[in-house]
């Protein structure tokens, strides 16, 4: 049976109608994929980062950017950049505070073993 060509015009101004809204959709979705796959998830990294840098406090354990291990001696002031970090018996070094990769958190073992 052959398609009449009312149906087929009207499916035509159908598809006419939604092209400029059916451009920008695609555009739309990629966008929130960006965002909830890419920027999200690198904004609460930061947001974690800053918060950690702010409650250094002296007898932390940290990792500097270049893989240094070292326990911090001077807490951070609040309007200071610098930290010092004891690195090994008697050597201290000052260390900018955005160069702290992470903090090292000492783990409670476990009494009982499992067998």
């Amino acid at each position: 049976m052959p398609i009449s060509p009312a149906f087929a015009q009207d499916a035509s101004s159908l598809f006419t109608s939604l092209s400029g809204v059916g451009q920008f959709l695609p555009l739309v979705l990629i966008f929130a994929v960006f965002y909830f796959l890419l920027i999200r998830p690198q904004q609460q990294k930061q947001k974690e980062m800053r918060r950690m840098l702010g409650e250094l406090k002296r007898g932390d354990r940290v990792v500097t950017g270049g893989g240094i291990l070292g326990t911090v001696t001077r807490p951070p002031k609040p309007d200071d950049r610098e930290i010092e970090v004891e690195i090994a018996q008697n050597t201290r070094v000052s260390v900018l505070r955005e160069t702290i990769s992470s903090v090292i958190r000492p783990v409670a073992a476990n009494d009982a073993r499992k067998a």
